[in-house]
């Protein structure tokens, strides 16, 4: 087994000793320092709990993947308002797809990750201010939000980036079919956007975190 694997393994077992020394009919046969056996060496330790760098993408390549994302439609224009937006907010796939028009403060540059409504870790709420990445990218994301409220005159409680409609076509199979007026019910969508625009532009992406 691994270092790491061990080192898990070892947790449970020190910590399930620890509470069966206190135990009825336990008590005369453990003492709690008992549990100190399940421990792995100092340097077994190290190595199981050092933390290896993830890889990622880098910010020439990121704004190279937008450049060449097609803009044609409002599904395009939509996908590509949405990796700008996660290069400039850092925000997590789960907490993008539950934002709604009125978490998103342009004048302020920064985006309120509202717990109540937003699918954030640990369900906490919290502000996030816009990186330094480029006012091209913002500005993309402010076209976006101009589209969704003076074209499509959606308000403050419609979805930032709504789901795909879904809809049968001349040829008798379902396509796509513009915009919903609702949520992604998951964040599955929103992976495969950043797939397929990686994928047009031969970059890497690499396992987000």
């Amino acid at each position: 087994m691994s270092k790491a694997t061990l080192h898990a393994t070892l947790t449970q077992l020190r910590q399930f000793f620890f509470w069966l020394a206190g135990q009825p009919g336990y008590k005369a046969r453990f003492q709690y320092s008992d549990a100190d056996y399940f421990n792995l060496s100092e340097k077994d330790t190290r190595i199981a709990t050092a933390q290896r760098e993830r890889r990622a993408p880098t910010l020439e390549q990121v704004r190279r993947v937008i450049e060449t994302m097609p803009s044609g439609n409002e599904i395009e224009r939509r996908n590509r308002a949405l990796v700008a937006f996660t290069l400039l907010t850092g925000a997590r796939d789960s907490a993008i797809a539950s934002m709604k028009l009125k978490h998103i403060d342009l004048k302020e540059g920064c985006v309120h990750q509202d717990a109540r409504e937003v699918k954030t870790k640990f369900s906490k709420t919290f502000t996030t201010y816009f990186f330094p990445v480029g006012d091209g990218l913002r500005q993309i994301v402010a076209e976006w939000v101009g589209f969704l409220r003076e074209e499509m005159v959606w308000g403050n409680d419609d979805p930032l980036f709504p789901a795909t409609r879904i809809a049968l076509g001349r040829s008798r199979q379902f396509e796509s079919a513009g915009l919903e007026r609702q949520h992604w019910s998951t964040a599955t969508p929103i992976r495969t956007i950043f797939r397929e625009a990686f994928e047009r532009a031969g970059v890497a992406l690499f396992p987000s975190p």
